[in-house]
């Protein structure tokens, strides 16, 4: 009997799915616990906007509509803040599937796409679903890129170069010497991405904002989203920024009415609430430093982060995330990462955090 995994390509068929963080309701029904705080998946820990939560509810009576296909508002609420036109904007279902289609659209057998190592877990699943060959880089001491080594690693065969910054799951980020540096090798025939999913978060005056080098020498595409800062992951919106020609090319190969009415018009609604982003940038600050401190404390060795999440040396991560389970505190393992040792924990509430630190003292 015919094995289905022989009829795919070979890249599709060794790999291992991306695993989700288990969701809340799940931890608790299977330890018997409540109240858990789920700490795992990066997530705004203050929820949606509330400017978000009116839109959607006054929305409510139209779902019997498709949403517009084109997302004609939101892109041009999102062109004018970025003062970009209209026909650089794609707008997507999460930055995710805006990795997925560059990845269908530039890579193929034979060509190849560059990252680093322990970069967002997608960039490798999605060149080997098209295809491609996926070349790793290693990192500098730290866990922080090495974009010299990465420009060497580009050659005739790479169509795209994927960076994450700041990157997930370490929060490190490159510095805009460095970027410039990277830009000026980069050949003509090669698609940068940077994805910049937590770029809302970082406090270095040394960050490298990739929209300011869009001057039409470089195939750049920059990705955002409104999972994070925004507070809405459950409605799956994101975005891509470059060129009018990538951007028409992705609008020929994406599924209709692929992001739904409740996500533009929440998106939309929450662009406009500065209180709640200034809430958000508020709790995150100062939860990063109080648990930084309390990592120190605790004899527990940290990467310094530039995100909404910090990476954690617990010595047996898979062990520890098991433990402050049945404590009612998830987060999440990074073995599937080459983390062994680690755990992510994203940056809660003030509540939420000193759950953790107590369930963590207690632990070790």
């Amino acid at each position: 009997m015919v094995k289905v995994e022989d009829l795919v390509l070979p890249g599709v068929a060794a790999l291992h799915p991306y695993e989700p963080g288990k969701p809340i309701e799940e931890v608790e029904r299977e330890l018997g616990i409540h109240a858990a705080v789920k700490l795992a998946s990066n997530e705004n820990p203050l929820g949606p906007s509330p400017k978000a939560l009116e839109a959607v509810t006054r929305a409510l009576p139209e779902l019997n509509r498709y949403p517009d296909g084109g997302a004609w508002a939101l892109r041009h609420k999102i062109a004018a803040h970025h003062r970009v036109g209209p026909d650089q904007v794609f707008v997507a279902s999460g930055s995710v599937e805006v990795l997925n289609l560059l990845a269908f659209l530039f890579l193929r057998p034979g060509l190849n796409a560059v990252f680093p190592e322990h970069c967002f877990a997608i960039y490798p699943l999605a060149t080997a679903a098209a295809g491609g060959e996926g070349r790793a880089v290693a990192v500098r001491d730290g866990f922080y890129f090495d974009l010299d080594r990465v420009a060497e690693a580009i050659d005739a065969n790479t169509r795209i170069v994927f960076l994450d910054n700041p990157n997930n799951p370490t929060g490190t980020i490159f510095r805009r010497a460095e970027w410039e540096r990277f830009l000026a090798r980069v050949p003509e025939h090669v698609v940068v991405v940077a994805d910049e999913a937590y770029f809302e978060f970082v406090r270095d005056p040394d960050y490298p904002d990739s929209l300011r080098y869009h001057d039409g020498r470089r195939l750049i595409v920059t990705m955002r989203t409104f999972s994070k800062i925004f507070g809405l992951a459950g409605l799956r919106v994101g975005y891509a920024i470059s060129s009018a020609a990538i951007v028409t090319l992705l609008n020929k190969v994406r599924q209709p009415f692929n992001v739904t009415s409740l996500g533009q018009i929440a998106a939309i609604a929450g662009m406009d609430d500065a209180e709640h982003v200034r809430r958000t940038l508020e709790v995150n600050a100062r939860g990063i430093d109080y648990l930084e401190a309390e990592f120190r404390r605790l004899g527990l060795a940290f990467v310094p982060t530039h995100a909404n999440f910090i990476l954690v040396d617990v010595g047996d991560g898979q062990a520890m995330f098991e433990k402050l389970m049945r404590a009612g505190v998830v987060v999440r393992p990074m073995g599937g990462y080459n983390f062994p040792r680690h755990v992510r924990i994203s940056v809660g509430t003030e509540s939420e955090n000193r759950r953790l630190i107590e369930a963590l003292e207690k632990l070790i």
